[in-house]
């Protein structure tokens, strides 16, 4: 079974019964070639063997108050609200305002975002690559959040990602960031000894700069690498084919 402290809890000033996790490779039985899944792989969508990803899905669970919600996350910008739903989702944010109900979503590099409000009404997670970030994954969550309660304030914890040493992209992507605001420009680095006009991009300070743009200012964690960590954490950038971590949160029964 899994151990809780091969994992990361955020550390962030939310309500006590706001409750989150961010899994690592600790913990499970996947391995694949040359330890490729190993080992606590949740992504099923991988070309790890599913009863291996059901057995870490079964013990990831022992740690939750029930099944999570889990996500058809498309790269795009949809948050979806899963009280009460039934089937497969398409999204790539979860929002919650019901009691045990867990929101989850799939990463090995790109930036998992948690979010929850001051009072802990309402919880949620968003998986955040550059192009959900530039589609406005952010925005359109925090806007669901407060939808009915414009005044709802909102602090968010930035998980474990990619990091501004290893995520390089082309000119295109850091064109999109500046044509939205011009402000993203300190994200970007340029790479004068690659070919092509590549740029190092820092996605931690883009979503903080768009958090900012959608009045949350409590913003917490950022700065963990996937890339540079192999023992902890799965990183497609790094290794091409690999497992999935999970980021969950939820509201604790009270």
């Amino acid at each position: 079974m899994p151990d809780m402290n091969d994992w990361i809890i955020p550390d962030w000033p939310a309500p006590s019964h706001v409750k989150s996790i961010f899994t690592t490779r600790y913990g499970g039985v996947s391995n694949g070639p040359n330890g490729t899944y190993a080992s606590l792989n949740l992504g099923a969508h991988v070309n790890d063997r599913p009863s291996d990803v059901a057995y870490n899905r079964a013990l990831l669970c022992k740690h939750l108050p029930g099944e999570p919600r889990w996500l058809k996350q498309v790269h795009g910008a949809l948050p979806v609200w899963i009280d009460n739903s039934d089937g497969l989702l398409e999204g790539d944010a979860a929002l919650s305002h019901q009691q045990e109900t867990v929101c989850v979503i799939q990463v090995a590099d790109c930036l998992p975002i948690f979010l929850c409000d001051t009072a802990g009404i309402v919880v949620g997670v968003i998986h955040a690559g550059w192009r959900g970030l530039a589609a406005g994954i952010i925005e359109k969550s925090v806007s669901k959040m407060r939808a009915g309660h414009s005044n709802r304030e909102i602090m968010a914890w930035l998980g474990p990602a990619i990091g501004p040493e290893h995520f390089e992209v082309g000119e295109e992507v850091r064109t999109i960031f500046l044509d939205h605001d011009q402000a993203s420009e300190p994200a970007f680095s340029a790479q004068h000894n690659r070919p092509g006009n590549k740029w190092l991009a820092n996605i931690f300070l883009l979503a903080r700069q768009r958090l900012a743009k959608a009045n949350v200012t409590e913003v917490y964690g950022g700065g963990i690498c996937t890339f540079s960590d192999p023992t902890r954490f799965f990183s497609y950038r790094r290794d091409g084919e690999t497992g999935r971590m999970a980021a969950l949160i939820w509201l604790e029964k009270q």
